[in-house]
């Protein structure tokens, strides 16, 4: 009996670090049938992939995703189906746009502005609005179709706007509104929503510059809504921690410890990243993290050295500093009249001795682009060498510049993970959850999607600092095993076939990201394209080939 695709003369890798070997792989109506020696899974199929000198592994899983408003008009999710990626998790830190009543939906999209960084008119024109409830958010999502499998988090701020209204921005939920909040959530998680997340990282503001919802809950409502977890006994919890980024606090940890003790469910938090200001942040916040690492409390990072970019006028990076909210929300002229105010300026040096980020780090902030010809002497240069021949401290030198270039200067920083040695410690901590894509957010200020190629081309080719098949392992099992996702990341008979065909000797992401107008409107965002990936095949179709999507619909709606 024949099959619908075999895969022959490869280099398999299963995705659970056991080692390569040769084999062929054939595929029946999306499921893998036969994994053999070669010439051994048979020859009668109704196409044929010849992986002669490439490796055959399960497709890459990426835990961290915001394209919860991009499903609505792009069924592609690229880039990230770019780089050999077939599962995706939406919802995460907190946000997203079910459940919505009608008149919630402004607030839903500002949240949505502020936090992901997606222009208000494209979410105007993009988001459908076919659904109120989160159910129906993954039922709209499952008859649209996608290139690639798709899961969802309960985020917990329109959760806590459906039940409260605007009052969830402002108090903590009394008693009788928790118990409708958490019934919400376990009516999602039993619909199939993978768990629910939630954030409380200062820089995520919602709407009018007020703290997002989900940052209002208080102990209590964590305590039932991981509740809801225990009592399905399935769900799993994603949460963005860090007042200071990679520094966990005893109370960030405490909340750790209550989330874990309610629910008993895997928990990932947000995140480790190296910082050379603070080199000894990792190692201080793994030790913090004692005994809840053998409870499945999973520290979430990056194998990508994080590149910003930004302008005055979208500032998003500066978001955590209190100085600065009135520029989150303000129009131009409202920033443009912040700015040259000396109050202001004084105020962002007091916060910059908050380390509560790498933003003060001048050396690391560099002019990209400029519109004035009288500045453009200055591109390509850093804020501290412009600040030094100038005669000014880095904030006069970044604002004037702003201000003389009518808030459109292209900046760009180095903000995390460009240690070598101090990732290549993050990478070899047990308990790391490779992930942070981000795939759909900060569209014109970052592009993290390719951190599988990466991973792959950086860290295990060119660097040695692990093996192909635990690089392999670290992107595909371990977050398909932490999300719950048992038909996924690995290459068993009987399991979806979702594969990634790739040259192991030239696999990268693109060292230069580059811009496309095509989102909603003509808006544009920052992608990065893939090398070396041959083909992708999701639910047994194949869905990227020579260096495309082929258009295929084959992804699913991954339940839990």
């Amino acid at each position: 009996m024949g099959c619908d695709l075999l895969i022959k003369n490869g280099k398999l890798i299963d995705g659970t670090g056991a080692p390569a070997r040769p084999a062929d792989l054939a595929v029946t109506n999306g499921r893998i049938t036969a994994i053999a020696d070669r010439g051994k899974a048979g020859t009668d199929a109704k196409r044929v992939i010849d992986a002669e000198g490439r490796v055959v592994a399960p497709g890459f899983v990426d835990p961290h995703t915001h394209y919860d408003a991009q499903l609505c008009w792009d069924r592609e999710l690229a880039p990230t189906s770019w780089h050999g990626i077939t599962s995706v998790v939406v919802g995460n830190c907190g946000v997203g746009i079910a459940p919505c009543r009608p008149e919630g939906r402004e607030i839903a999209l500002r949240d949505l502005v502020n936090v992901e960084g997606i222009p208000y008119d494209v979410l105007k024109g993009g988001v459908t609005w076919d659904w109120q409830s989160f159910p129906e958010f993954m039922n709209a999502a499952e008859r649209r179709g996608t290139a690639i499998n798709v899961g969802f988090y309960a985020p917990l701020t329109p959760f806590r706007h459906f039940v409260m209204r605007e009052a969830s921005m402002d108090r903590a939920a009394t008693p009788e509104e928790t118990a409708q909040i958490r019934a919400l959530i376990k009516e999602a998680v039993a619909a199939g929503a993978l768990g629910f997340s939630t954030t409380k990282v200062p820089q995520h503001l919602g709407y009018g510059g007020k703290p997002l919802a989900c940052q209002n809950a208080s102990l209590e409502e964590y305590a039932a809504y991981c509740g809801a977890l225990k009592e399905l006994g399935k769900g799993v919890i994603s949460i963005a921690l860090m007042r200071q980024t990679s520094i966990l606090s005893d109370e960030e940890r405490a909340l750790l410890q209550l989330m874990s003790d309610a629910g008993g469910r895997p928990i990932t938090f947000i995140g480790l990243l190296w910082r050379d200001d603070v080199p000894e942040a990792i190692a201080d916040s793994v030790a913090k993290l004692g005994a809840l690492g053998q409870k499945k409390v999973y520290a979430q990072t990056s194998p990508l050295p994080l590149m910003r970019q930004l302008s005055l006028r979208r500032p998003y990076i500066y978001s955590g500093f209190p100085s600065w909210k009135p520029a989150i929300k303000g129009t131009a002229e409202e920033q443009i009249a912040l700015y040259r105010d000396p109050g202001f300026r004084a105020r962002f040096r007091e916060d910059l001795k908050l380390g509560l980020s790498t933003a003060g780090n001048w050396s690391a902030l560099s002019v990209v682009t400029v519109f004035k010809e009288s500045l453009k002497r200055f591109e390509g240069s850093s804020i501290a060498d412009i600040a030094r021949e100038l005669g000014k401290d880095g904030v006069d030198t970044l604002l004037d510049i702003g201000l003389e270039d009518d808030l459109k200067t292209e900046f760009s920083t180095a903000a995390y993970n460009y240690n070598v040695e101090g990732v290549k410690n993050i990478l070899n901590t047990p308990g790391i959850l490779i992930g942070l894509g981000d795939g759909g957010a900060h569209l014109d200020v970052s592009c993290d999607v390719g951190y599988t190629s990466y991973l792959l081309g950086t860290w295990v080719r060119e660097r040695g600092v692990m093996s192909l098949e635990e690089g392999v392992r670290m992107i595909t099992s371990a977050p398909a095993d932490f999300l719950g996702l048992h038909d996924r990341g690995r290459l068993v008979e009987g399991k979806a076939a979702d594969i990634v065909i790739f040259d192991e000797t030239t696999i990268a992401a693109a060292k230069k990201l580059h811009k496309a107008s095509d989102l909603p409107g003509g808006a544009s965002r920052l992608m990065v394209r893939s090398i070396g990936i041959d083909y992708t095949v999701v639910n047994g179709e194949v869905t990227w080939q020579d260096g495309a999507l082929t258009g295929a619909r084959a992804g699913q709606i991954l339940r839990s």
